[in-house]
């Protein structure tokens, strides 16, 4: 075995970086609050629900890194290549969801430090937009990114694991309805995959693979890194999951103002509160990185100036964030129909993708096609699932 695959197998190489930060981009605020509340309202059936939400995440990230990759280009510059014009739309969908959920992500990371420390949410949202905004400063973005997503990364999970170790969970319960669930929701596995592999998250990982120009990239290192970023994430929300059903399961109300807070508080009383704080704020502030770093690598596509400049635009992309929320607050409404678009986003970027790969042909590359095949099943299925969600939630918002 060489030192690059033993690398990769120690998530210790490039591959691990990109892995986590798909993983931590789709682990944000909007990450933990869905699951709680899905789990308060299927229980057990939410163990379907997930390894649905998987499955479907596993199909389009395999397809859309490979593809990417397969062709050393962005997602926006390759949709342009093949379809003029359908590349712009797609930054504009991809930045108008990253920016407004990292609105979101700002106001987390800001009530993380609050639970944390003697601040206000308003301070604990700048303090946390500086933390972000020197990462970017730093020599190598990219060694510094994947430093502080890896080491967040790895605490989120430790700390939830403990979680779910003293909630203790119906573990036989959750493998029975995993499998023959008691009720089947749509939203949920809409809202679920949407927040997993929708909007930026999909590129995340892959076009941060992409900004390695030195790198020599095996198409086996990207299937691995594609399904790593996915079993993160999905650890995480298992163990989210099961944690949360412990709780329920116990008798405990969970607080509907913040309720993976009152899980946390459930378990462990206040030192289960602090250590909420710190999931949030990692979860937050990794999301706020990834978001950034990702949208603008789409703004590369419209002008050279972005391409030129890309430090200083992540710093704007970030202060722009935060200044709208201390001056706004979270836009509610705009948060909400950002993350039904998500829905929709996935299939129209997952299909651009699938299409040109029916268009294009490479010398060094033949694209599966038992993958090829799945991935426009998820593009129906998600379009499908997408238009239902939409026509039995929106009428709610207003």
């Amino acid at each position: 075995m060489t030192s690059k695959q033993t690398n990769w197998k120690l998530l210790g190489g490039k591959g691990a970086g990109a892995a986590f930060l798909m993983a931590t981009s789709a682990i944000g605020p909007g990450f933990l609050t869905q699951t709680t509340v899905f789990t308060q309202q299927l229980l057990a059936s939410m163990g379907f629900v997930i390894l649905v939400s998987v499955l479907i995440d596993i199909v389009a990230q395999l397809n859309i890194w490979q593809i990417l990759t397969a062709n050393k280009k962005r997602g926006s510059e390759l949709a342009n290549e093949v379809i003029p014009g359908s590349g712009h739309v797609l930054t504009v969908l991809i930045c108008m969801g990253g920016l407004a959920f990292n609105i979101g992500n700002i106001s987390g990371a800001g009530l993380g430090l609050n639970i944390l420390f003697p601040v206000s949410v308003e301070t604990g949202s700048i303090i946390s937009a500086v933390i972000a905004i020197v990462i970017f400063l730093s020599k190598d973005i990219s060694k510094a990114m994947d430093l502080f997503v890896k080491l967040l990364g790895i605490l989120m999970l430790v700390l939830m694991l403990y979680l779910v170790i003293f909630s203790q969970p119906p573990l036989g319960e959750v493998v029975h309805r995993t499998f023959i669930p008691s009720t089947i929701n749509l939203t949920s596995i809409v809202t679920l995959v949407g927040g997993t592999v929708g909007g930026y998250i999909t590129f995340a990982g892959a076009h941060r693979l992409l900004e390695d120009k030195t790198a020599s990239l095996s198409m086996k290192e990207v299937k691995r890194s594609a399904v790593n970023g996915i079993v993160l994430t999905a650890c995480m929300r298992i163990l989210l999951f099961l944690a949360v059903l412990g709780v329920i399961t116990k008798g405990f109300q969970l607080n509907p103002a913040n309720p993976t807070a009152s899980v946390f508080e459930s378990v462990l009383g206040v030192t289960g509160y602090k250590l909420f704080g710190i999931v949030l704020w990692s979860a937050a502030i990794t999301s706020v990185v990834g978001s950034a770093f990702t949208s603008v690598t789409f703004l590369k596509t419209l002008h050279p100036f972005f391409d030129r400049w890309q430090r200083l635009t992540i710093i704007t992309f970030i202060l722009i964030s935060t200044g709208i929320f201390l001056y706004i607050g979270k836009p509610i409404l705009i948060l909400v129909l950002v993350g039904a678009l998500n829905g929709f986003i996935l299939p129209f970027s997952l299909g651009l993708m699938l299409w040109i790969m029916m268009k294009r042909k490479l010398d060094h590359y033949h694209h599966p096609k038992w993958l090829l095949w799945s991935g426009w099943m998820v593009v129906l299925l998600m379009l499908w699932m997408s238009v239902i969600t939409v026509i039995n939630e929106l009428p709610k918002l207003f």
